[in-house]
């Protein structure tokens, strides 16, 4: 337990100046452009320009919103909401009378995600601070799951999934974009991986990844796509050694 409150302070601890910063090119994305980092990852130029431009912060491994086929009067949550980019594209696919909940465990973000939202007026959004290991919803709450390179960082992924299946209703679905390990990787003291130590530290396989959705309850863990992971804040040592997986499964 104590290792979990340990990685959470982490994670707020790494995410807190990057929503202060507001979207720093050079911090965020290891020197890459917001936009083009997120059109690298599956977002259109018609996706980017329909959201506040302070949601675009070169973070993410994927587009879920893209994969989850979303359907008007839909409730929605993004684990991990950040900033809110794919909340606020799932806003416009579940219209007026659908909701989409960003829950996120740094304040700082959840902040920068509501100043968005009233700018841009949004209404039918909520964003709240809260872990994926504890999510503060009722139980079969919500419709779709979202989450887009996130459940990466928990230190515990069957009860982050275990919560995720427990707000879900019965015949959800989760859209998944996130990252997984592949072979052996490199000493955690090796140069050139400081900002990486607390992430390997937590990092998975995509076999134990993959069961850990499975145990949770989920049925029909689908695979859609994937690819090894390249970005310009990836360290050397690790190229080759991380794989994007984009993924759908159903309570």
């Amino acid at each position: 337990m104590e290792r979990k409150k340990g990685k959470a302070k982490s994670v707020e601890a790494r995410y807190t100046p990057l929503a202060s910063e507001g979207g720093s090119r050079a911090k965020n994305a290891g020197g890459a452009d917001p936009v083009e980092r997120a059109k690298a990852i599956g977002y259109s130029e018609k996706e980017i320009r329909s959201v506040p431009e302070s949601a675009l912060m070169g973070l993410g491994c994927g587009n879920p919103t893209a994969l989850a086929d979303l359907k008007d009067g839909e409730t929605v949550l993004d684990l991990g909401c950040g900033g809110g980019l794919d909340v606020f594209l799932a806003a416009r696919k579940v219209g007026r009378s659908g909701k989409v909940i960003g829950i996120d465990a740094t304040p700082a973000m959840v902040e920068k995600a509501k100043a968005a939202a009233v700018k841009a007026g949004y209404e039918n959004v909520e964003f709240r601070v809260g872990r994926i290991e504890a999510l503060p919803l009722a139980d079969q709450s919500v419709d779709v799951i979202l989450s887009n390179c996130v459940m990466n960082h928990a230190a515990d992924k069957q009860a982050a999934f275990r919560e995720a299946w427990r707000v879900l209703r019965a015949g959800g679905r989760m859209l998944i974009s996130d990252l997984v390990t592949e072979g052996r990787l490199p000493p955690p003291d090796t140069p050139g991986l400081e900002i990486w130590t607390d992430w390997l530290a937590v990092a998975t396989g995509r076999r134990e990844y993959l069961d850990a959705i499975a145990k949770a309850g989920f049925r029909e863990v689908t695979i859609l796509d994937e690819r090894h992971w390249s970005s310009p804040a990836l360290a050397e040592p690790l190229r080759g050694k991380i794989v994007s997986l984009q993924l759908r499964a159903h309570r």
